[in-house]
This record gives structure tokens, sequence and C-alpha cells, in this order.
């Protein structure tokens, strides 16, 4: 088996579980980091340890960093926290339409509570331009939800740029990061982003767990979404996962340690791959030549329906995008938003690389794909080079 879907998971990395293992020990490491005895403190230190770990990756305060269940619970307490604090009354947010499922369906929920949302259209590189977000601006605009890095096709939306000028006019920036941490470099202490989400199994950490950026100066202020004992300075009730939480920690020094090499590697695999697939004619990429994350390379196949290609190449673990959207079968809303028809949509690979990616994948991997594009064109009546 060939994995080429790191963008929807990650594998644990070993030194990762290593870390985390002594944290699931029933003997001396089970205490609630809450608790006020030796068990409790003991956790607390490790809870503590990892969050200065997280904010290290992000140059951004330990004291800035509020733990969550993942991505999903981040982006919803961002935005909704965010516009609850606020007052949902004569709130506007502007978003994009190539946004996870975790910003937009929120965003949609808030809508059936007053609150309206401007939804843009990316140039057809899926870029997201600062003009574009700034001309969506109104007088009432509270927020903007924009993600770092998009999930399908790895366009990089210009977040450094856009975010002082949203603090010159006042308005809350939230960034999905999901994506960008722990491949892309973030200094928070120089772009001055108000929120930002990330999740540990998209870096090589554990499922189920996350962390939410909150920025304390100037502060972003968030009506809590889960109510319950105060935990996380009021924001994020629940008993805290120790070692889930020490885990994320881990992932992020892992991913610091090796970001600019890791980003060169990956860089030079993803060209790999998109100079073997082109001795098909009519493919196309899906995102920008440049400004993309180093390891995302979206291709749509014309002449080869989508399911019949992935069912033919059972060796990849491949996808059509995001898993969280992969259970309709319908063509990508990101592709579409970018201008590409059903047919080209539904025709589209996702193959994301990673960490343990390795040159001899990436070669068996485009061969697979050219064969089996071929053989599908030769069956399909209505294919033509011309």
């Amino acid at each position: 088996m060939i994995y080429l879907d790191y963008a929807a998971t990650t594998p644990l990395d070993p030194r990762v579980r290593d870390a985390m293992l002594p944290w699931l020990d029933a003997d001396s490491h089970f205490g609630n980091p809450a608790s006020d005895h030796a068990l409790g403190r003991k956790a607390r230190v490790a809870v503590e340890r990892a969050r200065a770990q997280v904010a290290a990756l992000l140059g951004a305060g330990a004291d800035e960093i509020v733990w969550t269940s993942g991505a999903t619970e981040s982006n919803n307490l961002a935005i909704k926290g965010a516009l609850e604090f606020r007052g949902l009354k004569g709130a506007h947010v502007v978003t994009s339409r190539v946004e996870h499922k975790a910003v937009l369906d929120t965003c949609r929920y808030l809508e059936t509570q007053g609150v309206r949302v401007s939804y843009l259209t990316p140039q057809a590189d899926g870029v997201v331009a600062v003009e574009q977000v700034l001309a969506a601006l109104q007088p009432d605009t509270a927020m903007v939800s924009l993600m770092w890095v998009n999930n399908e096709t790895g366009a990089i939306n210009p977040v450094e740029a856009l975010a002082p000028q949203l603090r010159e006019r006042g308005i809350l920036f939230h960034v999905d990061a999901v994506q960008a941490a722990g491949k892309l470099p973030i200094d928070l202490a120089q772009v001055p982003i108000d929120l930002l989400s990330l999740s540990a199994h998209k870096l090589y950490g554990p499922k189920g767990i996350g962390a939410l950026f909150v920025r304390k100066r100037p502060r972003a202020r968030l009506a809590p979404q889960i109510h319950g004992g105060g935990h996380e300075q009021g924001m994020r009730s629940g008993t805290l996962a120790t070692h889930q939480i020490v885990g994320l920690g881990e992932a992020c020094v892992l991913a610091a340690a090796g970001l600019g090499d890791e980003a060169r590697r990956l860089r030079g695999l993803r060209e790999r791959l998109w100079q073997a697939l082109q001795v098909l004619p009519k493919i196309y990429l899906n995102g920008p030549v440049e400004a993309r994350a180093p390891g995302i390379l979206n291709v749509s196949f014309a002449g080869a329906e989508g399911e019949s290609l992935r069912a033919m190449l059972p060796e990849l673990m491949v996808s059509s995008g995001s898993a969280c959207s992969s259970a309709t079968r319908e063509p990508s809303y990101v592709l579409r938003a970018l201008g590409r028809d059903d047919e080209l949509a539904g025709s589209s690979l996702r193959l994301s690389l990673g960490r343990y990616s390795t040159e001899a994948q990436i070669d068996r991997a485009a061969a697979q794909i050219v064969e089996a594009v071929r053989f599908l064109r030769e069956l399909s009546p209505l294919w033509s080079e011309a």
C-alpha cells in the first residue's frame, strides 16, 4: 500500500507515541491535571509543557493556547464564541466558498441566528486575494474567517498580508491553519491574527486533540461553547486528556525541528509526481502553481470517471477531496468553486504527501495512475485527445 492521503490524516509518529505512553500508566501518571495533589500536579506540569511546545511552533504565548478536541471544535469555538460574545445582532462575517465544512456549516448555522455572511469565490487558482476580502467588508463586519492552506488544492491564502489590514479596521481575524501548522512557518508574534485553529492528527499527533490560539493583546474574547468547571480560562470546560495533549506537544516539537528541510523534500516529491503524470494529455492542475503547500497535488483527469479511477488504484490510498465531505459522493464543492465542471471535478485526485513518502512510492504511484487513466480513456466512447 502507498499512502497518499496525508491531508486527511497523518500516521502517529513513533516518537509521539513514546511520549504519550507514560501518561497511560495506571500507577503514577493518571492524575487529573485539575487536581491539587501530587498526581494532579505531575499531570498539570506535562500539560503546561505541551502548551508551551504548541505555542513555540506558532510564535505565540503559552497562555494563548486553549485545548480542544480538534480543529472542528476550535473553528466552532472561535467563530461562534467570538460572535456570541460580541452579540449576534447586526453581525456580518466574511469567509470563502472553499473553507472546510467546519467553518462553512458553522457560518450557515449562524445565518439561522441572524448573522449575515458573505461567501467569497476564490480566484481561478483557488487563492482568495486580499483585495477580495477588503472589498467585501461592511461597516458592521465583525469577523473574517479564512483558511491559511486549502485542504483540497493546497492553495496558500495571503493571510500574512491580510492580517494587518483587518487589525487596522478593528475586525477579528480567524484562520483555520490545519494544513499550515507544522508545514509552513507561522509567527503570530509578527502576524496579527486573532484566532487560529489546528489539529494534532494533521501533524503526526493523535486524533481527538487540537488547539485554538486566542490572542491576549489585544484580547480576543470568546463565549464558551462547552460549559462546566471553567477549565481553559473559562473558554472550554472538560477534564484534559493528558496523554493526547502531551502527544500534540511532542508533534509540534518534531514539526518545528524539521520544518524547512521537510518542506523542501516534499516540494521535490510533489514536483516529481506532477512531472510523471504529465505524460498524459488533458490533465489539469487544481490550485496555484507557486503559492501552494509543499505536500498537496490535486489533478483532474479528463476522460477518466472518478469513482472508476479510484477503484482501479487499490494499492494507492488517495482521495477525491476532503475526508469530511467524501461520504456525499458528489463532485468537490471546492473544485466547482474554482470553475471546474462536475465531470472534471469528479475526475480529480488529491494526492497528498508526507513524512514517510519516498521517491520509490511516488514513481510507483505515478505509473499506476497513468496506466489506469489510459485504460479508462480507451473504454470511453467520448474520449478524444483532440
